[in-house]
């Protein structure tokens, strides 16, 4: 039997450039080298979107700063967060640890399976 594969061709495939943020210069301000000029480059597709060539929509402007307290307050939530979602993971599977015991302690036919708590009186 004959492996099908899919047909790929070099319009589907288009390769964004990262800019890092700690770049000297702004992401605008720069030319991108002309491919032509450059020996040994292959020409890019010209058949791409201009939106999936340029990312400058998601970037931040400079001007704004970080809210630091904001930021630290959002990270204090989720670690509070994390550490109740595990408390309650834990308890549950305490639980159901215990209850698995007592059922099979009863289906074995015993009757001291039930646990008796016992106050002390005085």
């Amino acid at each position: 039997m004959k492996t099908q594969r899919p047909i790929i061709s070099d319009d589907e495939h288009v390769v964004l450039k990262f800019r890092p943020r700690t770049s000297a210069h702004p992401p605008g301000g720069r030319e991108e080298p002309d491919p032509a000029k450059i020996p040994n480059t292959k020409t890019p597709n010209t058949n791409t979107s201009p939106a999936a060539n340029d990312l400058s929509r998601y970037e931040r402007p400079r001007d704004e700063g970080d809210d630091f307290r904001h930021r630290m307050l959002a990270n204090v939530a989720a670690l509070a967060f994390t550490v109740a979602l595990t408390a309650i993971g834990i308890w549950l599977a305490v639980s159901i640890a215990d209850l698995r015991k007592t059922q099979d302690c009863v289906l074995m036919g015993r009757r001291d399976c039930a646990r008796i708590s016992v106050t002390p009186l005085g």
